[in-house]
């Protein structure tokens, strides 16, 4: 049982639960005091221990149910009339009924065990070797379906099908009836493995397939999902936002202290021998995080703008001091609604308030440089997310210029290729001329190692 909880463990992480070694062995624990003859009683002490929330909560179920829910060997229709026959037979005729089991149980003398259990039709061993012989075979390690076959074979070899076959030909020549019958049942063995594989493949291989759909989204132009993918693409941005929160949210406690400055160490600890009683630390002074962020929301960006409004979400949680601003004709901050409302709720405001419109770059920074500039200082790092598109309209790059002097630094991510850079009403290249860093980022791979950058020149 310790290997099917481990193997369970593995199952539920494919499923989305966070299992730690710390939780698994309360789980452990807990199945240890409740014992394993109550299945419900089982369910509610896993559910308990690992789950911890709504969502792992119904993730944890659905694993727990599919993990616990062994196939069935399904029972050959010719053997069930022939066990009918028989058993009609036996009413009528005792004797001949006794005579015959005397007569059937010869041939099975010098079968192998697995021939005499299939032929014995014990369902319980049946299910107990396929278990068995799927931890032999090391199910849990199925990653595509495309291995279904591969682990069918090692499943049905580990039970002893090269001596099942050798049978077989033993008793196609001396007992064709009896050969038949257990040909049969070879049949439904071979179905009830095939279930079990599936059964594997829907449990361990849900992480692979998971990883493998996340990494064709996180390269997929955001301007070019799909309207089925949309849901999965936020699910993706709220993972790498979740990331970015704990990889920058807590400052490690050897950042805060610093470093260990040895020679001021042994110089103040010279009247105790050198031992260190008192130590000395070398701090790097950082400057306080302040971000500004600017979105563009207009009608140009609109499928890649809740994107990055869930990316700025991410740096209210991530960094103390941010205001951000969103716009598409003009400009309004949007600081106190990403930060008191969930992103579900901050997105569909904003751009009911500034979404959707037709861009002018030039217009939202006179917005900005009106009522906002004094929020730039030489420790602030401002991000634009755009695309610079502004309709043919002044562009007031002299107002971008005065930000980026204000500043620390000017950041522009783009969603657009630069091949795209300048032509039509683009003024990407003549904003850039002011930007510290300029880059692309047209997947969601590209938007996060940017955030990224941008957030760990602060740690």
């Amino acid at each position: 049982m310790r290997q099917n909880l481990h193997r369970f463990f593995r199952a539920a992480r494919g499923a989305g639960v966070h299992v730690s070694p710390a939780e698994s062995i309360d789980a452990m624990r807990a199945v240890a005091q409740v014992g394993l003859t109550d299945r419900a009683i089982l369910r509610d002490a896993l559910l308990l221990t690992l789950a911890k929330s709504q969502d792992e909560k119904l993730a944890l179920g659905d694993c727990f149910d599919l993990f616990f829910s062994q196939p069935e060997p399904p029972q050959d229709q010719a053997e069930a009339n022939d066990n009918d026959e028989a058993s009609q037979d036996a009413d009528q005729s005792p004797s001949s009924g006794s005579a015959s089991e005397a007569g059937g149980g010869q041939p099975q003398e010098g079968l192998g065990p697995l021939a005499q259990m299939l032929l014995s039709q014990d369902r319980n061993a049946i299910q107990a070797a396929i278990a068995s012989a799927s931890g032999a075979a090391s199910l849990s390690d199925i990653r595509y379906s495309t291995q279904r076959g591969i682990f069918s074979s090692r499943i049905l070899d580990a039970m002893g099908l090269q001596r099942l076959r050798d049978d077989l030909d033993e008793l196609t020549a001396t007992n064709p009836a009896l050969a038949e019958r257990l040909r049969a049942a070879l049949d439904a063995l071979r179905e009830a493995v095939r279930d079990t594989v599936s059964q594997g493949l829907a449990l361990y291989a849900r992480e692979e397939a998971e990883n493998l759909r996340n990494e064709i989204l996180r390269n997929a132009p955001l301007a070019r999902i799909e309207r089925r993918q949309v849901a999965e693409m936020r699910v993706l941005i709220r993972q790498i936002a979740r990331r970015l929160r704990e990889r920058y949210s807590k400052p490690r406690k050897r950042q805060r202290r610093g470093h260990l400055d040895v020679r001021r160490t042994l110089r103040r600890n010279a009247a105790w021998g050198g031992i260190p009683f008192l130590t000395a630390w070398k701090r790097k002074h950082r400057d306080k995080p302040k971000i500004v962020a600017l979105c563009d929301v207009s009608g140009s960006v609109a499928q890649v703008s809740d994107f990055f409004l869930l990316l700025i979400h991410s740096l209210h949680e991530v960094v103390d001091d941010v205001r951000s601003f969103a716009f598409s004709s003009h400009l309004i901050e949007v600081s106190e609604i990403l930060e008191k409302k969930s992103p579900e709720e901050a997105m569909a405001e904003i751009m009911s308030k500034v979404g959707f419109g037709s861009s002018d770059y030039g217009s939202s920074l006179v917005d900005f440089e009106k009522d906002f500039m004094s929020a730039l200082t030489p420790q602030t790092t401002v991000i634009v997310l755009g695309d610079a598109r502004s309709n043919n309209l002044d562009p007031r790059a002299d107002i971008l210029r005065r930000i980026s002097e204000r500043s620390k630094r000017l950041v522009w991510l783009n969603p657009e290729g630069r091949l795209a850079w300048g032509f039509g009403d683009s003024e990407m290249p003549r904003y850039a001329t002011f930007c510290s860093v300029v880059r692309q980022c047209a997947t969601a791979q590209q938007l996060e190692r940017a955030v990224s950058d941008i957030v760990a020149t602060y740690q």
